[in-house]
């Protein structure tokens, strides 16, 4: 494994594979063959397989499973075919993003030294589950697209201070595992310095513990073309990556599958901007649910054909 280590990462983030699969959707290669998903990712180029963890979800198809057994089943399939992995920990039951940062359940009635303490425990048994199943993250990310923060209301962004501190829980969880995984705090709209400023001045002013700043990227629900943001995109891994001396990757991008050429090229243009940032401090890009076919998930920025073979947009990664 740690040959790989060092040279660029090319992911995607399946976490609906499981279902896609339990629920019958079969995936093809361009001559018509079925192939397993990861393979037809590995052979356009993907090298990373990024996995989101959720503490106690349900079964519900589009935004449930994706539980810390089902994420160590995954996370060992990927392996076995020489991907790289990451672990998203989004400390909820469901979906967070910076619309909802949800207590799990389990959670919900806990106080503030309590969640400290389930952050630790969870992100630390995760990895243990991992570790105990070969597999040791080259990456973690210690919540899901954070700019007001997570675990709300204790963990949002009016309070800083105790953020930093739940932050600080889950980077000493994984350390603890395996000091070598590199811990990632994510933020969305890539392109937005002032934004990523912001949150990464406050978060040094508090002393937050990470290794790497990740993004996401997506034109689409700015409602822009890439060509609008790529630069400014580009220009804030390099400010990200020398303000604070920290490594930099987009954890998170997506192009409209019905625009094969155009999110060919974003996805072109992004590896590049990534690429150009100084001293090799940019990591990677990963696509968000390239699989996610639109008749399965009803997602619109899946790189998939109707017919059940993968977009043309992927051959990005192949280069």
């Amino acid at each position: 494994m740690a040959s790989k280590e060092g040279s660029f990462s090319k992911g995607a983030d399946v976490g609906w594979l499981p279902q896609m699969e339990a629920t019958g959707y079969k995936f093809y290669d361009a001559d018509g063959s079925e192939k397993d998903c990861l393979q037809l990712l590995k052979d356009r180029g993907i090298n990373s397989i990024r996995l989101r963890v959720w503490v106690n979800p349900n079964t519900d198809k589009a935004s449930g499973h994706c539980s810390p057994q089902e994420t160590v089943v995954m996370a060992v399939r990927a392996q076995k075919i020489g991907m790289r992995i990451m672990i998203d920990f989004h400390y909820s039951d469901s979906w967070a993003d910076p619309g909802k940062q949800n207590k799990p359940a389990a959670w919900a009635k806990h106080s503030f030294p309590e969640l400290l303490t389930d952050v630790y425990n969870h992100t630390y048994d995760v990895l243990k589950l991992l570790k105990k199943a070969g597999v040791t993250p080259e990456w973690v990310q210690v919540g899901n697209e954070i700019p007001s923060g997570m675990l709300w209301p204790e963990g949002h962004t009016d309070n800083f201070a105790q953020l930093a501190q739940l932050l600080n829980k889950g980077y000493e969880a994984t350390k603890a595992v395996d000091s070598k995984i590199k811990v990632i705090v994510h933020l969305d709209e890539g392109n937005k310095n002032e934004k990523f400023r912001w949150f990464f001045d406050k978060a040094t002013e508090l002393n937050v513990k990470y290794d790497v700043i990740g993004l996401s990227y997506y034109p689409f629900w700015l409602k822009t073309d890439y060509k609008e943001n790529i630069a400014d995109l580009e220009n804030n891994l390099k400010d990200m990556a020398s303000r604070y001396n920290k490594e930099v990757m987009v954890v998170e991008v997506g192009g409209d599958y019905t625009l094969q050429q155009n999110t060919k090229e974003l996805l072109e243009a992004t590896i590049k901007a990534v690429k150009n940032v100084p001293d090799n401090k940019g990591l990677g890009v990963i696509y968000w649910e390239p699989q996610g076919a639109k008749s399965w998930s009803q997602y619109q920025l899946n790189a998939w054909q109707e017919n059940g073979k993968p977009s043309p947009a992927l051959d990005a990664f192949k280069n």
